[in-house]
Order: C-alpha cells, then structure tokens, then sequence
C-alpha cells in the first residue's frame, strides 16, 4: 500500500508473497456497508449488514503488488470513468477497476481507496458513490469487515513459521513448523463497538499489544487490518504493527513501520480428529510407529489426526504429525507408512446413528479393531469393532455458519439463539463421552434444545455430535438422534433424522 499520507511496503520483497483474494465488507463513516444490488447493477452504501448483497473480493490487479480491484457478488468489477461515475457492471478488471490503497495515518483502521488513472479517491455520497476527492475525507474512509471464514492459522511471512500457543498458554510464539492441533487456532474477531479487530486463543483469551494474553478484550487487545499485496498486517490503536520478537518468536507490537516481519498469510485450518475404537475404549494412535493401532488412553500429537477430502471420489485422507497417510497394505492391515497420497490411501466415512463412525478402505472393506489394537480392513459390514467415535480436536471453540448468517445471539436476547446472525457467538466445545460433545456459550451456561429452538442456558451440559461431510462444513446431531437445522428466518431448532435433508453448517 503506498500513496500521500499513507505508509508504504517498506522493504517487502514481493517476489515472497502469495497474490490472494480476500472476501470483504466495506463500512463507511456513517456505517453503512458498501453494496451491490441484484438488478440494474446499482451500487451503493446502504447496507445495514454484513449480507451476500455487502460481500466483495478485494483481488489483486494483474501482478501488481500495490493495486487492487472490487468483484461485487455479481462477478462484476467496480469501475471508474473517465468523468469520475462509479459503476458496478464490468466483466472484465481494466484500468477503470485498479484501485490503490492507502491507510491515512489519522485514520487508523480506516482505509482509502485512490483510482489511479483519475488521482481520486472512492466515496459514499448519500446514495450513489463518487470518485472526485483528491485527499481523503470522512466520506472516503472505509472501515474492512473481513468476511472469510474467522477461525485459521496464522503463518508470518518473515519467519516461515506458524503462531501457536506457549505451552503455558500465557502468550502467542511464532515458531511451529506446521499447524498442529488447536493452539495454532485463532480467531479473527471483529467487535461492532470498534470496528476492529481482536485475536481470539484457543484457550479462551484475547492477545494484547504487550504479547500478553488477557481473559476480557480490552482497547490494547484491537487491531486494524492492512492489506499489503495479498499479506496482512495488523496494527494496535498506537500506530505499532504485530510481529514475532526475540528468540521465542514472541507475538507483540514494536515497530512503526511493515517489512516482511510484520506480514502475515490467513491459512484455512483443515480439520484434526482424534478416533476412539468402541471396542475397547481407547484413542487410535501412530505412537509405536508405522502401525496404526487403537491403544492409547490420552491424546497428544500421535493420537491426532488431519482430514483432507478428495473431491473427485468424497473420500478422506487420513495423515498423521510426520506427514504420513493411512494406507490399506497387502494383507489388509492399516499403516501410516506413506508419504504420498495414492488410492489405497482414502477412506469412506460412513456416520451411523449412534453418533458413530466406521471407514471403509479402498478394498470394500470397513477397518476394524482387532484385540491388540492394530487395525484391519477386513470386515464386511459395520459392528463393534469397526465404529469408532469422533472428536474434532482442533475446535476447542467453534463458530457456525448457515447460508443465512451465523449462529449468536437473538437482538436483545442472552440465551436464545439465531442462525441468521452478521456477527457470531464463538462456542465453547467440551468432550463428553462416547464421542458426544457440549457447547457452551460465552456466558458460561450450555446449550439445550426446546420446543422452540436452541438457548444457552443450562446449568448442565446436553450432549451433541459432530459429523464432518466436506472440508469446512458438518452436521450437528442431538443425542437423541435429530439434527440441527436451519429454518427460516434464522429459526435454529432441531428437525429431520435424515443427514441427507440435515443442514450442513460451516465452521
């Protein structure tokens, strides 16, 4: 980002940065959200939430490393003329779409947006938008609503590493290799008050400036987004950016200015499971080596395990810590003893009614326990030995999304909830037994289902399963055996029995 009154890239190499799309809202000064309507490719700043209709991709433009352009819902490039008209219908970016940004110094968590073939800058003037401000006023500033999925890992560009919990879960360190179970979770939080943003630990607490990690959000725990070429850069209300500090990669503020050790990537985090056989209670683990066996009572790194989905088949790869798969062997037995990914390597997850889950190898076979523990695909239909209870470990919070919105709160409500929300409520997740799960609001109380839908109000738990269908969504179940659905005008309530009629919730 460079331009007058802004802060420039520094001395970021662009060469090491990825050119990425970002999902976004756009909120003026009156905060109202850009947006796009449906017919007539009409384009304005009315929006009251953050809806398909206010959902923009802020894309690069070509290779440029410092420009940008605004894909509306419609596939449509936002686009200047030469008479400075604002227009919302081209199929194609040219430079009537290129935009720069610039985050003004007085106008912290703000961002502008310059055309530069005219020298203006992009504003919301009552209902229509101008480009015709040669300097940024309040009618030009936006505030940026990040609209992607809010829990993911977050990987610093100058260390090559990923953040992650301390093992004291006091502060934040930037040092994992890769993103392994659920302290390198974080969730982006955006807090309506502020319109900033805060960073969300898997234990339950907020980063603040200093790198410590606090139980309540306060002012030194919000930052800003900046969008340097397809990187992120967050900065405290004091003007300094987030970075990894000293020999523990310590996450804090420091500096004035973003070079590459105050750039950050957004990585999707893929789903980690651990398994327990039903036959004998115990956690599926790699820790003897190769062999794949049901024979650990805790769970630590051998015990967990990624999900990655094929899409050509809607089968899983099964891989462990040391970059291994599952594989099905000669004699049936299950080894994590490859390092690629082959055929023999993927797995049908096949949910069954009790809240369990069976897998079937690519021999026809479902994998099931024997008495030592070690796995065999050698049964021919699910019993005892081949169900296995879930657990999705790396979600110690959770935040769900239907297609109307995501699940918090109902307006002027403390327990009820909707699934039709512009902002989320991020759900405590607790492990009960026999693959049952608990959530638990921010208040501390339980989920519990009614005759009129979910509120978060127990004094004690009520157990649910999880059931992954796709990489980023799944099907929540009672223990009775309904499904969580959502119905219309953000009703949540359980219904159907049937996963095939079951929303699916993205998380």
């Amino acid at each position: 980002m460079t331009g007058q009154n802004g802060h420039s890239n520094g001395d970021v190499n662009p060469s090491d940065k990825p050119l990425t799309t970002w999902m976004v809202g756009l909120v003026n000064s009156r905060l109202k959200y850009l947006t796009a309507e449906t017919f007539g490719f009409k384009v304005n700043a009315n929006g009251l939430l953050l809806k398909k209709k206010q959902l923009w991709t802020l894309e690069a433009f070509g290779d440029s490393t410092d420009a940008v352009c605004l894909k509306s819902h419609l596939d449509k490039y936002l686009s200047v003329d030469q008479f400075g008209n604002v227009t919302c219908d081209a199929e194609e970016k040219d430079n009537g779409a290129r935009f720069e940004i610039i985050v003004p110094e007085s106008a912290a968590g703000k961002w502008a947006f310059r055309h530069p073939e005219r020298g203006y800058f992009l504003g919301a003037s009552a209902d229509k938008l101008v480009c015709s401000a040669k300097t940024p006023t309040e009618n030009e500033l936006w505030f940026v609503h990040l609209a992607a999925r809010p829990q993911v890992n977050l990987r610093s560009m100058g260390r090559r590493r990923f953040a992650h919990l301390s093992e004291q879960g006091d502060e934040i360190h930037v040092n994992a290799n890769i993103p392994w179970g659920s302290t390198t979770l974080f969730t982006l939080e955006f807090r309506d008050d502020s319109r900033l943003y805060a960073i969300h630990t898997a234990n339950n607490r907020y980063l603040s400036r200093d790198g410590r990690l606090l139980e309540q959000c306060n002012p030194t725990c919000l930052f800003s987004l900046e969008y340097h070429a397809g990187a992120l850069a967050l900065r405290d209300t004091q003007g300094l950016y987030l970075a990894p500090l000293g020999s523990k990669a310590v996450l804090r503020t420091r500096s004035t200015s973003v070079t590459k050790d105050e750039l950050f990537t957004l990585e999707d985090s893929l789903a980690q499971a651990v398994f327990v056989s039903m036959m004998n209670s115990r956690y599926v683990s790699v820790k003897q080596g190769v062999d794949v066996t049901a024979n650990q009572d805790e769970i630590s790194d051998h015990e967990t395990f990624q999900l990655e989905y094929d899409v050509s088949t809607g089968r899983w790869y099964i891989r462990t810590m040391g970059d291994r798969y599952w594989t099905l062997e000669t004699a049936g037995g299950i080894q994590a003893s490859s390092a690629k990914k082959s055929s023999n390597a993927l797995f049908q997850m096949e949910w069954q009614q009790d809240g369990s889950i069976g897998f079937r190898a690519n021999n026809g076979k479902f994998v099931g326990t024997k008495k030592s523990g070690h796995l065999f695909a050698n049964t021919d239909s699910i019993d005892e030995s081949s169900k296995f209870f879930f657990y999705l470990i790396n979600r110690p919070m959770l935040v769900l999304k239907s297609e109307q919105g995501f699940v918090g709160y109902k307006s002027g409500s403390n327990c009820k909830l909707e699934c039709n929300k512009a902002n989320y409520e991020a759900i405590q997740v607790e492990r009960g037994p026999l693959g049952l799960v608990y959530f638990k609001g921010q208040s501390g109380r339980y989920w519990t289902v009614s005759s009129d839908g979910i509120t978060a109000d127990g004094d004690t738990p009520e157990g649910f399963y999880l059931e992954l269908r796709e990489p980023s969504k799944l099907c929540i179940k009672s223990g009775d055996g309904a499904y969580l659905m959502a119905d219309k005008n953000g009703v949540f309530t359980v219904g159907s029995r049937d996963s095939e009629l079951a929303t699916r919730w993205e998380f």
